[in-house]
């Protein structure tokens, strides 16, 4: 392999480095504003297991409504993750609050700039720690993430499954890393990897550094990174419930902790069967089932409807219930899962069991 790769990349980089609005342009001095580091951990958050395309207008909607650490820390937790719906994995909402809430609280409202300290924080690990270090402050820190995991394993020829190889990708970056250079290095493997080095038909032609990668030259790209063998996932059910009362329908905020959790929803059971009962007794009516995949199993979500001439009639009262108008519904922040599930409702509503 040859030595000179990194700095070859980086050169391909500063020429078809994507414009992001939580990066700053290559080869250029970070922007001196005490918000920068919160811009780059708010986008690194977001990006965690979703795509740049889906994160864009949720960063630019948070930027524009909660400019810094201590808007973020002062905000209400409902409208935080009311904000979030969509984002999905919302536990990186609930780590969100309470990771800004420390900033302030620890650190006077300026991110700290080492990887240990920012390691400390709530909801922060290794590969956010050394982000933020490294694209917030200029730090050496290496910086590793899915794409760049793929990309190095090519290039390294690291036939270690993953997760085991992680210290040997760790070691092969620390051993070539760009001294002062870490952030633009990092942003360069990760969008060679997007756009060159893809998981399936790497465009090897089109690579500035195809001559450094043992992949290449062996001609199994495609058999990097290597994984072990998935696990199938389990199938749970559980039941939804759609709420009704002169055109509005009743929400909940489901617990802080869980799946979901502190997001409003439709009142739901447990996920473990189709044997619970409804919150009331009534007429209650199927409009059908949803399916939703999270990241440990596959749900299929029945819903039951059931339309009431009063909110009296609903006792016992539903604990954090709300009502929302039915054309509203779909604006209201649920999350995917219960967003299927209200359009079942509104489906309904246009349908002949509304008649």
């Amino acid at each position: 392999m040859t030595d000179s790769w990194p700095l070859l990349l980086i050169d391909w980089y500063r020429a078809h480095a994507r414009v992001l609005p939580w990066r700053n342009p290559p080869g250029a001095a970070l922007p001196d504003a005490a918000d920068w580091p919160y811009r780059v951990w708010l986008s690194e958050v977001m990006l965690q297991q979703t795509t740049v395309e889906a994160v864009t207008p949720y960063f630019r909607a948070f930027t524009a409504r909660w400019p810094n650490v201590a808007a973020l820390a002062a905000a209400d937790d409902a409208q935080v993750m009311q904000a979030w719906a969509g984002l999905g994995y919302y536990a990186r909402a609930r780590n969100l609050l309470a990771c800004a809430r420390a900033v302030v609280a620890q650190h006077g409202g300026r991110f700290p700039g080492t990887e240990a300290e920012l390691r400390a924080l709530p909801g922060i690990g290794d590969y956010t720690a050394a982000a933020v270090a490294a694209f917030g402050f200029g730090r050496d820190a290496v910086v590793i993430d899915g794409n760049i995991e793929r990309l190095t394993t090519r290039l390294f020829g690291i036939v270690t499954p993953l997760p085991a190889a992680r210290g040997a990708i760790r070691d092969a970056l620390g051993a070539v890393l760009p001294v002062a250079q870490a952030g633009d290095f990092a942003q360069a493997m990760m969008d060679l990897a997007r756009r060159v080095c893809t998981p399936r038909n790497p465009q090897c032609l089109l690579c500035p550094i195809a001559a450094a990668c043992a992949a290449r030259s062996a001609g199994n790209a495609e058999d990097f990174p290597v994984k072990p063998a998935k696990r199938a996932r389990p199938t749970r059910q559980g039941t939804a419930w759609w709420i009704e009362v002169d055109k509005h329908v009743l929400t909940v905020q489901r617990p802080a902790k869980g799946l979901l959790g502190g997001m409003r929803a439709l009142p739901s059971c447990d996920w473990k069967g189709l044997g619970a009962q409804p919150p009331l007794p009534g007429d209650w009516r199927l409009l059908g089932a949803v399916q939703h995949g999270f990241t440990h199993f596959e749900l299929e979500l029945r819903v039951q409807a059931l339309w009431l001439p009063e909110r009296s009639l609903l006792q016992p009262a539903i604990a954090g219930a709300d009502w929302v108008p039915v054309a509203e519904i779909a604006s209201a922040g649920l999350p995917t899962l219960f967003a299927k599930a209200a359009a079942l409702g509104q489906t309904a509503i246009r349908g002949e069991l509304a008649a």
